[in-house]
């Protein structure tokens, strides 16, 4: 089997699922609100109520400090009632990380002057990607959007971000211990309250499409 299969397969079963969660609340809500995730299995959960979802949704991004391409620490607070998008790369890859990258993009350029929107890209060799080696790969993507943040930092730290708060992993549902690489195609979007609200494989266009329709559904969302 090819590397793409798996990965296609385990999308398609997110997608399924979500999907079918979402088409049976729709048919007795009459709404299509976006699901939250409280697991690594990324079980949608569909909840309306204000006073359900403080209940229901305990899980949450949890505080972090990281220093982006311009030099600048980047933590949880500068997220503060903001709508973000996170992925983790590596400025030397070059299998997933190029179409990962052009993908997000374009979505950068729909959200780039919303000043309530961030992109979040976590480096997961920060041993290499120092601060000048983010500066150049921005360069040499043309990122230019003030809100995408190519960022570095401790690895442990990273690591443990990625796995435990945005449950982001090659295998959904598997947390590995957190000296072992991370490399995942995955695109994670959190809310204003730092909950999850959709998983994405960002080498895949049409989920991209569907990513920037959920970034402007949760921005409009009371």
């Amino acid at each position: 089997m090819g590397y793409w299969e798996p990965k296609i397969v385990s999308m398609y079963r997110i997608v399924f699922s979500s999907f079918l969660a979402l088409v049976l609340w729709s048919c007795s809500q009459g709404t299509t609100p976006l699901p939250y995730y409280n697991t690594p299995d990324f079980m949608p959960l569909f909840i309306d109520h204000p006073d359900l979802v403080e209940k229901q949704i305990k899980h949450s991004i949890v505080e972090f400090e990281a220093t982006n391409q311009h030099d600048q620490k980047i933590a949880l607070d500068d997220l503060k009632g903001k709508v973000h998008v996170a992925n983790f790369m590596f400025t030397r890859c070059t299998s997933i990380c190029p179409i990962m990258t052009n993908h997000l993009k374009s979505l950068a350029s729909v959200y780039q002057n919303e000043p309530r929107f961030s992109i979040l890209s976590f480096s997961v060799t920060p041993w290499m990607d120092s601060v000048p080696a983010l500066r150049s790969f921005a360069e040499s993507y043309g990122i230019k959007a003030k809100n995408w943040h190519l960022l570095t930092g401790e690895k442990s730290e990273i690591y443990r971000l990625a796995r435990r708060s945005y449950f982001a992993e090659k295998d959904l549902g598997f947390t590995k211990d957190s000296t072992e690489f991370l490399h995942t195609e995955h695109l994670v979007l959190v809310d204003t309250k730092r909950r999850l609200r959709g998983i994405y494989n960002a080498t895949l266009k049409p989920d991209i499409l569907q990513l920037q329709q959920d970034v402007a559904q949760l921005l409009n969302e009371k």
